[in-house]
């Protein structure tokens, strides 16, 4: 049993990283699972546990949680109604999910044809987390396609959720703020454009604000809430006060390119993209990630981002960079991911077919992790987030960043006490 168990939590966790449930299995075969033969000194077992990095820096995760949900504390705002523009992955889940925290959602694309696939994915989703008849079928009720647009009238916030295109988006946000309330959030989802180029398409600019979820937004926890240099106070809090009302943690970022996820993301994955086209194998790159904590590889989470998108925000964030040669080969073959079933890995039924992995060379994840480290100083200096540990929490909820190192800030103080 015991074996089991430790071969269950080597799925999930490694003991190096996070020693305590193979302590507790320890302790469990040590007196043969009878809970009443631990002697009266055994107890003083789990002070190490206590005092190990892993604990702290976890119980430290939770306190930076707690600082980005009280950012919403005070503010006067609660959405009725959300309107969505754009029912693709991104913008039908978005719908999706607001309707499941009990918000009416008008979700509108050009056809109902485009609307139709967001509805069925989220019949799905509602199907696994409600499991309930009745709540899925409320669910349901809130979640409304919208062809002609009129939803947004009524919205109390708007979001912009369509292609990565700039004349596009200006054209729509024209439009959005001659039929919309004056008082209406207007936001938008882009992860690569500066809200100050959009907001050029609008008579009152401060009421354009980015609200940037992550995919899959079911999953992911944080999005950032983009004030661009125009973007008023006020539309800034109520933007944070809705991430909050739809149990999303909010992270306030400067309008900057890549704002602070992919900013810090983008040259780690670039530096793998570039031990691809060395010769070295996808899977041993990944595992050098996950031996420092890393929930997945940056090779794999290419692939599920989509390498179109890696694409753009490489391009934002270091346009002066030449695109990786393995990468650019993909992009033209549109092998562009997990969504195409081909991308770095082939994809099957979700999953990616992979070889397994050779020894990671030495230096492999000082490489890899160095370049996102870097980043993160540089634009935590450049105020594009405000504190620390909102740079710290941004890495850890918005990239996965091993939360036992406590965030790209903490372990590298953490590192030079150490030192």
């Amino acid at each position: 049993v015991a074996s089991q168990a430790r071969k269950s939590v080597a799925k999930k966790a490694r003991p190096e990283h996070y020693p305590s449930p193979y302590a507790i299995i320890d302790l469990w075969q040590k007196y043969n699972g009878d809970v009443h033969k631990p002697q009266a000194s055994e107890p003083c077992s789990v002070r190490s546990l206590i005092s190990h990095p892993t604990a702290m820096n976890l119980i430290r995760v939770f306190g930076l949680r707690e600082q980005l949900k009280a950012q919403a504390k005070g503010i006067d705002f609660k959405a009725k109604h959300v309107h969505v523009i754009g029912a693709g992955v991104m913008g039908g889940d978005i719908a999706a999910w607001c309707a499941l925290r009990g918000i009416r959602v008008t979700l509108q694309d050009l056809d109902a044809a485009r609307i139709a696939p967001a509805i069925q994915r989220a019949a799905e989703m509602y199907k696994k987390r409600l499991r309930d008849d009745r709540r899925i079928r409320d669910a349901m009720d809130l979640l409304q396609p919208d062809t002609t647009g009129d939803g947004a009238k009524q919205a109390d916030v708007i979001i912009e959720a369509i292609v990565e295109n700039l004349s596009v988006k200006q054209k729509v946000f024209a439009e959005l703020e001659a039929k919309a309330r004056p008082d209406a959030i207007l936001a938008t989802n882009t992860s690569s454009i500066p809200l100050e180029q959009i907001a050029t398409a609008l008579k009152a600019p401060s009421r354009l604000v980015g609200i940037h979820f992550f995919n899959p937004v079911a999953q992911m926890m944080l999005v950032e809430v983009i004030s661009g240099a125009q973007t008023s106070a006020e539309i800034a809090s109520k933007a944070t006060a809705f991430v909050d009302q739809i149990d999303k943690l909010p992270l306030a970022c400067k309008s900057a390119p890549g704002f602070w996820v992919n900013r810090i993301l983008a040259p780690y994955l670039g530096e793998a993209m570039r031990c691809l086209d060395e010769g070295i194998a996808a899977e041993t790159i990944d595992e050098a990630a996950l031996a420092f904590g890393m929930p997945m590889g940056p090779i794999e989470l290419a692939d599920v981002v989509g390498l179109d998108v890696c694409a753009a925000v490489g391009q934002t964030v270091t346009p002066d960079a030449k695109a990786p040669q393995k990468l650019q080969a993909l992009l033209e073959a549109k092998s562009l991911g997990k969504k195409t079933g081909k991308g770095f890995y082939t994809w099957v039924n979700g999953r990616p077919q992979k070889n397994s992995a050779s020894s990671v060379p030495e230096g492999l994840t000082h490489r890899l992790i160095q370049p996102m480290l870097n980043e993160a100083n540089k634009a935590l200096a450049e105020g594009v987030v405000s504190l620390p540990d909102h740079a710290d929490a941004g890495a850890i909820f918005g990239c996965g960043f091993a939360p036992f190192r406590g965030g790209p800030i903490n372990y590298q103080r953490n590192q030079a006490n150490a030192s």
